[in-house]
């Protein structure tokens, strides 16, 4: 009986052994590095596109419901396209500040745009020969560009370059501002994406989904 027992022990030891000696080895799970600049999550259609984006934005006192702002509303559209092109980000910002609070800062913007003046703007600028699209940001002040994004038009060589804009406002949408681009650089101008500043600035999630399909269309064409 005893002999018998033990048989059976030995049977049962080996069919554990077996068993557990088949099982696989869980295969290691990739870990993804979730560091925007370590992963690219870059549109398909960008790919061997030489990417600039450059914009113009406000912060501090704003219209549209939004009251002081540390982001101007452009600057967070311009940081997604830059996040979802992987392209290189490049604020235009003009040497003389604008006033903090609204009023004086659109009075001030508005004796620009009758002077046609060409303010100033902080450097270096991009050596544009590295890029083949530009996606342009800027608001809408007084049906036009801001003054300042004359001045980088202008001082710019766009020559064979694809313009792509994109603005913020409160009610004029892109006010024409596509003919202007086209007439000051002479670059190809894609049709351009318009949004709301308050939109940009308290809906970014739906803003974030607006952008990647209008980046992804542009890039296409």
């Amino acid at each position: 009986m005893k002999k018998l027992l033990t048989i059976i022990c030995l049977a049962l030891f080996a069919i554990m052994t077996a068993a557990c000696g088949s099982a696989e080895t869980p295969a290691k799970s990739e870990k993804t590095v979730s560091n925007n600049n370590s992963v690219s999550t870059q549109a398909p259609a960008a790919q061997g596109k030489r990417i600039l984006v450059a914009y113009f934005s406000r912060a501090d006192e704003n219209t549209g419901g939004v009251g002081y702002i540390e982001k101007g509303n452009t600057r967070i559209l311009a940081e997604m396209v830059a996040d979802i092109t992987k392209g290189d980000l490049f604020e235009i910002k003009t040497v003389k500040p604008y006033p903090k609070e609204y009023q004086p800062a659109i009075e001030y913007a508005k004796k620009e745009k009758e002077n046609k003046e060409r303010p100033e703007i902080v450097g270096p600028l991009p050596d544009m020969s590295k890029y083949d699209v530009v996606f342009l940001g800027y608001p809408i002040w007084w049906g036009d560009l801001p003054m300042g994004v004359y001045t980088f038009l202008e001082k710019e060589n766009f020559s064979g370059k694809t313009i792509i804009p994109f603005c913020t406002h409160e009610g004029s949408g892109l006010a024409g501002t596509e003919s202007y681009i086209k007439d000051t650089t002479k670059a190809n101008v894609l049709p351009g994406l318009e949004m709301r500043g308050k939109k940009a600035q308290t809906q970014q999630t739906e803003a974030r989904k607006d952008m990647e399909k209008w980046v992804k269309e542009s890039l296409e064409k």
